[in-house]
């Protein structure tokens, strides 16, 4: 019998948690978190191409749809490539990959004069014999995003 007291008194007391005088709704002390802040995300390319794959054009699609309520002050856009072939070539390479991103950026409805293009080639990238370098097969982009006011 005794048991039950306990259990019942427990059951009582956290039964009362949701409606104690003087505690803050939830929402109150909950922050949403905005979606509107800088974010980093890279899209990748397969090996000599600067065309959009279809993960690349999800990656976009879906970090457009989370910006859509934001202000977007600035779009920086770096095209890379890997260590392999001609240094100028390489860099070609990354220049039309920076602008691909870009214009798939622009056409998802962000403001094209907040965008910042580079291209930096096959700088830095290094190779072991044999290796394959995704890592360096890619774009990156950062977005300063605030609140519209």
């Amino acid at each position: 019998m005794k048991r039950f007291v306990v259990i019942a008194a427990g059951a009582a007391v956290l039964a009362g948690c949701s409606w104690t005088p003087g505690m803050r709704d939830r929402s109150a002390v909950v922050a949403e978190v905005s979606p509107c802040v800088t974010k980093r995300f890279d899209v990748y390319f397969a090996e000599n191409e600067a065309r959009l794959t279809n993960a690349a054009l999800q990656a976009i699609g879906l970090t457009a749809t989370q910006l859509q309520s934001c202000d977007i002050r600035r779009v920086q856009v770096v095209g890379l490539a890997s260590a392999t072939g001609d240094v100028a070539a390489n860099l070609s390479l990354s220049e039309r990959r920076a602008l691909a991103v870009a214009e798939a950026l622009v056409a998802a409805g962000w403001p094209s004069p907040a965008f910042e293009l580079g291209a930096v080639g096959d700088a830095g990238a290094t190779t072991a014999a044999g290796a394959n370098e995704p890592l360096r097969r890619r774009t990156e982009v950062v977005v300063e995003a605030s609140p519209r006011s």
